[in-house]
């Protein structure tokens, strides 16, 4: 449920965005703008009287949780998963996953062998990049889901943690240079749009200087093999990014290919001065390229139809093992550099395979496989022979994992001719069943056939179809579709959904007359304009940390975020982009929405402020329209603690129940 994360996709993993596992659903103390978050604050005195407390939790109107409820749907939250980091220096993976209330990193020394727990803290762990050298990795993890990251460096000799960032400030990702010895990470303080790039011991945090004030959203992807260089991207939008080489020791900064328009992603310093990418330039999808010195561009698969997403180039510098993105899934493939030979990579059941790293000697890669119906583990190949290892098996909370459904990629078609994708989960049962279209965030976003613990709940336990669009606007299907929503288009997207409602309505074994809509983020704002436009044909919506005003939401988002939203939803400076904001703003519009509402909001979101879930609450109570809270005081853009999800699918389940009439 993101609303346009906008980190590098370096070959190094990423503190500022942690991918979810879930096909839908993905990621997320104080904000950089707000105080310590306490209990007894709340945005009006009038508010917070009508308001219960639970621990951590605020709500309104959400009734008592019966205890077969909850017992049933923790079964479901129990549900494990773990996802490959990164090797070790012993042959060992890093892996990230939960025991207790939130994801930590934990090693594995061998395949299926016992985790070893590495990191203790009451905050989620997600990510960790190993020294070239071994010995030690750094993480980052930030405080109630603030996303204000601060870096730190474990020594797995001795256990011992420490930071080496500078507090208040906000740290990507940071990438080792081939000796081990520094690390550049991008750095932003709070308000400000532009990041600076940062060089540092992470063992001697003295030694960390500012190589680079830089300019927008601007972070490091590759050290050149001596160290004295650095590949550089910034990121403009989904459809434009720029690649830049800076010297370490001068400070001069380069652009490559400066007169493209076209959008990169990530990228590697070669032997020969050439770059290695993943760019669209000249093509509807994305592809691995080689940027020749002069400025030539080699495209090694422009004869593949769909679009590279992960990528890994080996240490020798000769392989790249790549993902593709299949309609949604994830398989997997190597590239020999100086032959260009494109072969397939090992055989794999139909999921999602994603964050690729090849081992220290290059003789294996790890990765994350996910599929509909199995939650995701840690896996590796055999790059000679492809063979397959399964490094973990993830726990299913006790339930059977037969039972669990595969979607169905389907087509409706909308009213300008096109056809939409989406997946389709229904119950064995043969309805009609009421039906949850759950809509991605991004926009940018696309809806994967990954395992989703609401969706199997859903379906198997309340009995609901889950339809899953990805409307225009969304990745996946090429950069004609995915900027189809852009600026005054915006309102496209939401027309997909009433297509979908049309469509719903010719199938007879699901009941049209009970429709819920769901979303976060960028999805939120899709649930409450489709409650807007579609009221009538909906009973009604549920809007996870979603925004309800398109110009509140540019003033009050983070200011590291705001002109990156801007260039994908418009510019509210500008008077016609204002006016259209006004028009479709849920906020202003909140007198048609006459269905019951359950709002869901982190208090320390950073992307989308809690205010935009409080102005659209009283707005629609103030229409007499039955209106649930749930407000977690440590959280942010999504509820990442176990205990808070649990509350989170228990209110949705009582919301569920009570609009849809079900048992």
């Amino acid at each position: 449920m993101t609303d346009g994360e906008t980190a590098m996709k370096p070959r190094s993993l990423s503190f500022v965005s942690l991918a979810a596992l879930a096909a839908a659903l993905a990621a997320c103390a104080q904000t950089a703008t707000a105080p310590e978050a306490t209990l007894t604050e709340a945005p009006t005195a009038q508010i917070a009287a009508e308001r219960v407390t639970r621990g951590n939790l605020v709500m309104e109107s959400i009734p008592d949780i019966p205890a077969e409820i909850s017992e049933r749907l923790t079964a479901y939250e129990n549900v494990r998963s773990h996802a490959f980091l990164d090797w070790t220096g012993e042959g060992g993976m890093l892996i990230t996953t939960r025991f207790g209330d939130t994801n930590q990193l934990h090693e594995v020394t061998s395949p299926g062998g016992a985790r070893r727990q590495l990191t203790f803290f009451d905050e989620t762990v997600g990510n960790a990049t190993v020294s070239p050298q071994g010995g030690t990795f750094l993480f980052a993890r930030d405080k109630g889901g603030d996303e204000y990251y601060q870096g730190y460096r474990f020594d797995m000799e001795t256990g011992r943690i420490t930071g080496f960032t500078e507090p208040g400030t906000r740290n990507g990702a940071p990438l080792w240079s081939d000796q081990g010895t520094l690390a550049a990470w991008a750095r932003t303080h709070p308000g400000d749009p532009n990041n600076d790039i940062i060089i540092g011991n992470p063992a001697d945090p003295a030694s960390v200087r500012v190589a680079l004030e830089g300019e927008g959203a601007i972070g490091p992807v590759d050290w050149s093999d001596d160290g004295s260089k650095l590949l550089l991207q910034r990121y403009i939008s989904i459809a434009e990014s720029h690649l830049f080489i800076l010297d370490v020791a001068s400070g001069t900064l380069t652009q490559i290919n400066a007169d493209d328009t076209v959008a990169y992603s990530g990228g590697a310093l070669l032997a020969d001065g050439s770059v290695l990418t993943a760019t669209d330039k000249d093509s509807e999808f994305t592809n691995l390229v080689r940027i020749t010195p002069d400025g030539a561009v080699i495209n090694y698969t422009g004869e593949i139809e769909w679009g590279v997403s992960d990528w890994e180039l080996s240490p020798d510098g000769n392989t790249v093992a790549f993902t593709l993105n299949e309609g949604g899934l994830g398989t997997i493939h190597l590239l020999e550099i100086e032959s260009g030979l494109v072969r397939p990579g090992p055989t794999l059941p139909v999921g999602i395979a994603s964050g690729l790293g090849f081992s220290r000697s290059g003789d294996h890669v790890g990765f994350t496989f996910n599929a509909a119906t199995s939650p995701a583990d840690a896996w590796s190949f055999d790059v000679a022979t492809l063979n397959l290892t399964r490094w973990t098996e993830a726990e299913t909370g006790g339930i059977n994992a037969d039972t669990f459904v595969e979607p169905t990629l389907f087509d409706y078609p909308n009213a300008d001719g096109m056809d939409i994708p989406a997946f389709i989960y229904k119950p064995e049962s043969a309805g009609p069943h009421p039906v949850i279209i759950s809509i991605h965030g991004g926009p940018e976003g696309q809806s994967r056939p990954g395992f989703a613990s609401p969706a199997q709940y859903w379906v198997n336990e309340l009995g609901l179809a889950v339809v899953v669009p990805n409307v225009r606007g969304s990745s996946g299907y090429g950069k004609t579709y995915v900027s189809l929503d852009n600026g005054l288009s915006r309102k496209k997207s939401v027309e997909d959904i009433g297509a979908l409602l049309d469509w719903i309505e010719t199938q007879p074994d699901l009941d049209a007359s009970k429709v819920i809509v769901y979303g976060g983020s960028y999805g939120g704002y899709m649930v409450l304009a489709s409650m807007i436009d579609y009221g009538d044909r909906l009973a009604g919506g549920i809007d996870i940390v979603g925004i309800s005003d398109f110009k509140t939401f540019l003033e009050n988002t983070e200011g590291y975020r705001a002109d990156l939203r801007r260039a994908e939803y418009g510019d509210e400076r500008y008077p016609e982009i204002a006016a259209f904001f006004d028009e479709i703003s849920p906020l202003k519009n909140a007198s048609k929405i006459t269905k019951p509402l359950l709002v869901i909001q982190g208090f320390n979101d950073p992307r989308v402020p809690y205010t935009e879930s409080e102005q659209i609450l009283e707005a629609v109570k103030a229409n007499g329209v039955t209106a649930w809270f749930l407000m977690a005081m440590d959280e942010g853009h999504g509820f990442r603690r176990k205990s808070n999800r649990e509350a989170q699918r228990e209110a949705e389940t009582m919301f569920l129940q009570e609009v849809l009439g079900i048992e």
